[in-house]
């Protein structure tokens, strides 16, 4: 990887686990320090025997590449950064050659929790925190009550989402349904919903013969229970196409 120089443990005495354990991490101690040209990252001895050792073994699973170290200049639009302390994604990433001042990078990030945005210059050189996020399609199946239960479609393990991560967009997720989830180290942190929906009109108030007003829209139900406006001639039972992000309707949904 470019920009990544060494490790950087440093642990102050031998770990104290059973004897044939210290001995392996000695030995793994000098299998690491012989990569040291291409990795970079924060090792506990427990991270490290993870690596060895079965999850239950340990009783949780972690591994040792949640994010690796690189220069300013490998950062790309749609990376993850922790940059101070938070998650943020690159929504922009600019290079700057002011006159006779130095290139820097100029970054426009988005805070993976609070939705803020955050502007930064990064100098050419200045390393930077990659976050490692893994990210797949799943089916959600139901609402738990304190999140949405998903299930990976490759394979079918199930885990609980917390509804905020979809934004104001989860109104219109219902059963079935795919969305896509991204995780770091083991924990969700975002949520995306399919662009449309087609949803069944539960509720609507019947249009008034005769009123054939151009853009007229009137209050309409959908099955997940989201009120949204539709035109006149929409009625219970039909089928709509809703635009997920902004709630609008798109259009009768075909067959």
């Amino acid at each position: 990887m470019r920009g990544v120089k060494s490790f950087n443990y440093r642990p102050s005495s031998t770990p104290p686990f059973t004897n044939h354990l210290s001995l392996f991490w000695a030995k793994g101690k000098r299998f690491l320090e012989g990569t040291e040209k291409e990795y970079r990252t924060n090792l506990s001895p427990l991270t490290f025997f993870s690596c060895f050792f079965p999850a239950n073994l340990l009783s949780l699973r972690l591994q040792i590449f949640i994010s690796f170290m690189a220069k300013a200049s490998d950062i790309k639009n749609g990376n993850f950064l922790r940059f101070s302390g938070e998650l943020v994604q690159v929504e922009e990433f600019l290079h700057r050659t002011p006159g006779n001042l130095r290139a820097f990078y100029q970054a426009r990030m988005r805070n993976v929790k609070t939705g803020k945005l955050v502007e930064y210059r990064f100098r050419t050189d200045e390393e930077v925190n990659i976050a490692r996020v893994e990210t797949s399609n799943y089916q959600y199946l139901y609402d738990d009550g304190s999140g949405l239960v998903v299930m990976d479609n490759d394979t079918y393990d199930q885990h609980s989402v917390p509804k905020e991560l979809f934004g104001p967009a989860v109104k219109f997720l219902k059963e079935g349904m795919n969305v896509i989830v991204a995780f770091e180290s083991g924990e969700p942190i975002m949520g995306t919903v399919p662009a449309s929906a087609e949803l069944e009109v539960t509720y609507t108030e019947p249009a008034v013969k005769g009123d054939t007003s151009s853009g007229a829209l009137k209050n309409a139900t959908v099955e997940t229970g989201a009120e949204i406006k539709v035109p006149l001639f929409i009625n219970i039972g039909d089928k709509i196409k809703v635009d997920t992000a902004t709630g609008a309707y798109v259009e009768r949904a075909k067959g």
